[in-house]
């Protein structure tokens, strides 16, 4: 199987697992291959929103049903709360849409909403709105790098596997700093 095969066939697969999660890294990556025709970009969006929706609601369902012990078991999470709790006191609805841009509070963000005040439903109606404003800025993101490249390198198909292979080890390399910060 090739690269593009292999792309084509798991692409929505691998980037609604990762928009579960953090997911820019792996929106990001959909953008660009994307911008490269291996994944339709409408497709991408959708995936990422419905993903990344979805993500945030199982986090904040987490924080409602369980968040003191869960901060008590990973205390890493836990130093971030104070952050999280400031902001939402300060922002509400504002901090609900954002989050997912948050550095740091992609995870603890809904975890922190979950254990407030806020009810189920307005967090529901702003998460949604925080998904469709998400994905397409940092799927177009990614659709952008694709084009920059392309013009400052030529037809990338020559260099295709070197590029993918440059932006998943760049990619692990973020995700290992973002790892080592919060430690």
């Amino acid at each position: 199987m090739t690269l593009v095969a292999a792309i084509q066939t798991y692409g929505y697969w691998l980037l609604a697992a990762g928009c579960l999660l953090e997911g820019e890294t792996v929106l990001l990556l959909a953008g660009f291959e994307a911008h490269r025709g291996h994944l339709d970009f409408t497709a991408v969006v959708a995936v990422a929103a419905v993903a990344g929706f979805t993500g945030d609601e199982i986090f904040f369902w987490l924080g409602r049903r369980h968040g003191t012990p869960l901060l008590a078991r990973w205390p890493a999470v836990a130093a971030q709360v104070l952050r999280a709790q400031r902001l939402l006191a300060r922002w509400r609805d504002a901090v609900i849409v954002l989050v997912r841009f948050a550095y740091g509070l992609r995870i603890v963000g809904p975890i922190v909403i979950g254990m407030s005040t806020v009810s189920a439903r307005r967090f529901a109606a702003f998460n949604a709105l925080g998904a469709l404003l998400w994905a397409p800025a940092v799927a177009g993101a990614g659709w952008l790098f694709g084009e920059a490249a392309e013009r400052v390198l030529g037809d990338l198909r020559d260099i295709e596997v070197a590029v993918l292979l440059m932006l998943v080890l760049a990619s692990a390399a973020v995700w290992a700093w973002r790892h080592r910060q919060r430690r």
